[in-house]
């Protein structure tokens, strides 16, 4: 089950489209969708989160909560908005595709991606890149 919350004025255009597309991504790694939560807030929002639960000062654009058990895929995902658009900006892509990008990276990590080092980072982007090719509006 996949949860969308939102703790600012934003709104997924289509939340089924992009369940159907996270269920699809996971399925493709050989996983099992539990229960997935997003939440979309704003810099200030993540801020505190990230204060408060790793002991860091400073913006990001998401944070995820693993609780990932087995093949079982679960966890909160805390994505900032603000973030992302400043983001999508620096990077000359644009908002949707970066939220995508931001939307999957969560679910990659639960799927054993990591990236602290540069190759871990390499591997991540190149899984972005294919999961986001795999997101198709349903008609």
């Amino acid at each position: 089950m996949i949860n969308y919350n939102y703790e600012i004025d934003f709104q997924l255009d289509n939340e089924e489209n992009y369940s159907f597309w996270i269920e699809n991504v996971i399925n493709s790694e050989n996983k099992i969708l539990g229960e997935v939560n997003y939440i979309f807030c704003d810099d200030d929002y993540l801020l505190e989160i990230n204060k408060q639960y790793l002991n860091h000062d400073y913006f990001t654009d998401i944070i995820s909560f693993d609780y990932t058990e087995g093949n079982l895929i679960s966890g909160d995902i805390f994505i900032s908005i603000d973030r992302v658009k400043e983001n999508a900006n620096d990077f000359k892509v644009s908002f949707e595709d970066e939220l995508k990008r931001v939307i999957i990276h969560g679910i990659l990590h639960y799927c054993g991606y990591k990236d602290k080092s540069l190759a871990d980072e390499k591997m991540m982007r190149s899984k972005e890149e294919e999961k986001i090719k795999m997101f198709h509006v349903k008609h």
